[in-house]
């Protein structure tokens, strides 16, 4: 099980995150508020992950645990980076067509 919960979270993360705040109380215990939560469903879902990982495995975001951490961040990032470059590329593409039709 916890496997299918890891494979989940690394290919769905907010389906993730949706299970674990639905079905349990893991997020809640690393959060107090659900400001940050919620922020980290829309913007940053790996990294919201990880750091609810790290407070309720270690009790603190520290050593291997912030590592871990640092990696969903620039997982995240890379994400984000890779979507706004792709576009720019099929504009790119696009561009070139058209200039080619006429």
């Amino acid at each position: 099980m916890p496997c299918l919960v890891a494979s989940i979270a690394f290919f769905f993360p907010r389906l993730a995150i949706i299970l674990l705040v639905i079905f349990s109380d893991y997020i809640g215990r690393a959060c107090t508020t659900t400001l940050w939560p919620l922020l980290g469903f829309f913007f940053m879902p790996c990294t919201t992950l990880a750091y609810a990982y790290a407070k309720n495995a270690h009790g603190s975001v520290d050593g291997l645990y912030l590592a871990i951490l640092v990696v969903a961040v620039l997982f995240d990032l890379g994400v984000m980076g890779s979507g706004s470059h792709s576009a720019r590329r099929a504009r790119k593409v696009r561009r070139a067509r058209t200039e080619r039709a006429r």
